[in-house]
């Protein structure tokens, strides 16, 4: 256990760096890139923060396309609702597109009820098999006001550690607790934001990095070019200037007065010519095109507006690429779900885990007006295509809703016959 506990303390920590840098890009505190000392001084204390905060948008616009409606050949719907993922699985999913992976718990309550965590990636993190990739131990870590606790996940038993300091790294952790195992499986499930086989997880925001520190130096450079010379710069001749106690020459005429007085009758006033900015909305529009390309956000999406309104369909077309990424996310997050939902069940029934098959069902990513989708799912089920509660699903509806509007066109069919049910009652 020792090894284990040691190598899964250390995978914990490699990353921090990299995490932290993600957070800050994802938050809009990244620092200034590419910043020339001339600009820095210029600015001084007069410009404080300048971010264009794609990264946020990218994540985000991703993850409100990811929403889970429900689970085939498994009933675990009841207990996602009750463990609130059908709010909390929003997090996981923009947890491991900032960070490359997040994490699910599974265990029971104190009522012996299946219980789903959240977990984040700064706290968990797990070992697989090469040959199966399955995971075959994992760890969380975590601080309180006064030590550093630990719980290490194995297929047979699950054992609490705790040192007796904060910042605990690899040292110090002694057992606390330790409770059998009776899945037969690491309750530990990853979320991997990757397409490829072998990555740990890669962030959705790696490949935006350089191109939105370029585009914030481009703001950056424009917001110092247009306090200098952006105004046009006035100049006097003819006027006498007078010296301060360290010999260096007053402005006569301070930069907020309005208006120029010179006793001198050969003073000349005038002004230089201001700075064309539009070489810089050029340079800004190079780099939202590359930072389109990267992310597959559509024009609309980060402000690049035309004169003419887009059609819906136009829309939908400029979309088409987001959506289809969101698919992908979907076929990788959706195998995690899967066995989550069989952990659930084990927990919940005494199942073995390996024999449940659970399928998800994902919301449509695609961005459609209510009007248009009910109208082709009408038309899909009036021919006799679709079953009723396929159609629901494909509206949107979980199985909760599903079974309410089940439940209440029954009612409703009741009622419109008009029939006496306390005359059926011998």
């Amino acid at each position: 256990m020792t090894d284990t506990l040691t190598t899964l303390l250390q995978r914990l920590d490699e990353p921090a760096a990299r995490y932290a840098e993600n957070e800050r890009y994802y938050n809009g505190t990244q620092p200034l890139a590419f910043l020339a000392p001339e600009s820095r001084e210029a600015l001084g204390d007069r410009f404080g923060r300048m971010a264009s905060n794609i990264p946020r948008l990218a994540i985000t616009s991703l993850t409100e396309r990811l929403r889970v409606t429900g689970f085939a050949g498994v009933e675990v719907w009841d207990d996602w609702l009750r463990n609130d993922l059908d709010q909390t699985s929003t997090i996981a999913h923009r947890e491991a597109l900032l960070l490359g992976a997040s994490y699910a718990i599974v265990w029971a309550d104190h009522l012996g009820r299946p219980k789903v965590t959240i977990e984040s990636a700064k706290q968990v993190t797990v070992l697989t098999d090469p040959g199966s990739r399955e995971v075959i131990a994992a760890l969380k870590r975590w601080e309180t006001a006064t030590t550093t606790e630990a719980v290490l996940y194995g297929r047979d038993e699950i054992v609490r550690l705790r040192a007796e300091q904060t910042g605990a790294t690899t040292a110090g952790f002694k057992v606390i607790e330790t409770l059998a195992n009776p899945l037969g499986m690491v309750p530990v499930v990853r979320l991997t934001n990757s397409d490829r086989l072998l990555d740990e997880g890669v962030s959705e925001i790696e490949d935006l990095k350089p191109l939105v520190d370029a585009l914030n130096k481009t703001l950056t450079d424009m917001l110092t070019t247009s306090e200098y010379v952006g105004r046009p710069r006035r100049w006097a001749t003819g006027i006498e200037l007078e010296e301060d106690e360290e010999g260096k020459a007053i402005n006569p005429i301070p930069e907020g007065n309005r208006a120029m007085v010179s006793e001198n009758p050969d003073s000349k006033f005038g002004q230089l010519d201001s700075a064309n900015l539009g070489g810089y909305e050029a340079a800004v529009r190079i780099l939202l095109g590359q930072i389109m390309a990267v992310s597959a956000l559509p024009s609309h999406y980060i402000g690049q507006l035309t004169a003419t309104p887009p059609s819906a369909d136009a829309l939908r077309a400029a979309e088409a690429s987001l959506t289809a990424r969101a698919q992908a996310r979907q076929q990788v997050f959706g195998r995690a779900w899967e066995q989550v939902a069989r952990l659930i069940v084990a927990v919940r029934d005494g199942a073995d885990p390996h024999r449940v098959e659970p399928r998800i069902v994902w919301a449509d990513p695609a961005t459609r007006s209510i009007g248009q989708e009910a109208d082709a799912i009408v038309k899909l089920f009036s021919s006799g295509l679709l079953p009723a509660d396929y159609a629901l699903q494909r509206l949107g509806y979980g199985d909760d809703e599903i079974t309410a509007i089940r439940q209440a066109r029954r009612t409703a069919a009741v009622d419109a016959a008009a029939i006496d049910l306390s005359k059926l009652v011998n």
